[in-house]
């Protein structure tokens, strides 16, 4: 059966694409990437006003239930040139049906989230990531845990295009944090066909679902950010994705010790379960700061969450246990296989005692964070 999905507007019209490739051609671009040159077999809409054209992608289920930016031609185009990418260029396809990912979808998606140009390389790496088979996009899309991808960019870039690492990190107020997650989101709901209620069976879902893009916050940030921990120097920019679920909330403001201030995730470490691959830790700068000061590297800092994490089964409670005998309850487990399990980045703003946990679907092992060099 066909998929459809948006690819552009010519004169007032969209255009529905059939995915089955039809006259497929290969060739090569200067740059030696492959290209693929399809004759797709469309069909056109017309539309007396951009309302009508918001409405008619929402009724086909191409929005994520909010007002687009109508991909035009000319902001399609727009949206490539500047690039050394090709508008027919095939990044990867979507892992169980095949779907091509192309750089003309990915611009129609990132004009719909309301992308600036300049954030397109961004999206374009993230995509990549997404296509990882250590990511398993179609798992986590489909999944009924609800996970959403946060993606974390580095590098100077961050900065240049406006991407907010401080006051009110996750939350509305900057276009290229709103916009670059939006896209990441439209295109897994349009490039890959996870639509909310069909592949998407997500329980609860969260609100990182709408969009979840940050940067850490650079001068607060004493230690090396994500990027250079994950092998990108630091004058190079990179993108990390995480299928992360929904954040937990650590407060103290009453300590500026450090082992004090970490004894506060103990129960938010609690309610991840046992033995993740991988759990995200969010260090407010004030947290940050307390901790830097005291000398404590992050390899200490992993270290001694580790130990905090550390329970008997009786403790855990036989809902995070697998089925069968009850244990003695002597055995004892940790929030994450090793001490390497957490990952610490550091964001927001200065002022509040405010940081987080973000555990990762599959428990971190079954999804693993990639990072994508921009």
């Amino acid at each position: 059966m066909p998929h459809v999905l948006p690819r552009k507007f010519l004169d007032g019209n969209i255009r529905q694409v059939d995915s089955k490739l039809p006259n497929k051609v290969s060739n090569k671009n200067a740059k030696g990437r492959k290209i693929l040159a399809t004759k797709d077999s469309s069909k056109k809409y017309s539309f007396k006003s951009y309302f009508d054209a918001i409405n008619f992608f929402y009724e086909k289920g191409w929005t994520d239930g909010l007002p687009i930016v109508p991909p035009t031609p000319d902001l399609v185009t727009n949206m490539i040139n500047g690039t050394n990418f090709h508008r027919n260029e095939i990044i990867g396809f979507e892992p169980v049906k095949g779907r091509e990912i192309s750089i003309e979808k990915i611009a129609i998606n990132a004009v719909m989230a309301g992308c600036d140009p300049t954030y397109f390389p961004v999206v374009v790496s993230a995509v990549k990531g997404l296509l990882k088979p250590e990511f398993n996009l179609h798992a986590i899309t489909a999944s009924t845990m609800g996970a959403a991808v946060l993606a974390v960019v580095s590098g100077p870039l961050a900065r240049q295009i406006g991407i907010n690492g401080k006051v009110n990190v996750f939350g509305p107020g900057h276009r290229a944090n709103a916009a670059i997650g939006r896209a990441i989101r439209l295109i897994i709901i349009n490039a890959t066909g996870s639509k909310s209620g069909e592949i998407d069976k997500g329980t609860l879902g969260h609100a990182g679902r709408y969009t979840w893009c940050i940067t850490e916050n650079d001068e607060a940030n004493k230690w090396d950010p994500i990027g250079v921990e994950r092998g990108i120097s630091l004058n190079e920019n990179s993108v990390t994705l995480f299928a992360g679920l929904s954040p937990i909330q650590v407060s103290n403001h009453s300590s500026s010790d450090p082992e004090v201030i970490l004894r506060s995730f103990q129960d938010a470490l609690f309610a991840t379960g046992q033995g993740q691959g991988e759990i995200v830790i969010v260090l407010c700068p004030e947290h940050a700061h307390n901790i830097f000061k005291a000398g404590w590297t992050k390899v200490r800092i992993k270290d001694y969450l580790y130990e905090l994490s550390a329970r008997t089964d009786n403790e855990w409670g036989f809902g995070s246990i697998n089925p069968g005998p009850k244990p003695e309850g002597k055995s004892i487990s940790h929030s994450t296989l090793d001490p390497e399990g957490f990952t610490i980045l550091v964001a927001g703003g200065f002022a509040g005692a405010f940081s987080q946990v973000i555990p990762l679907w599959g428990g971190g092992s079954n999804s693993q964070s990639v990072t994508m060099q921009i």
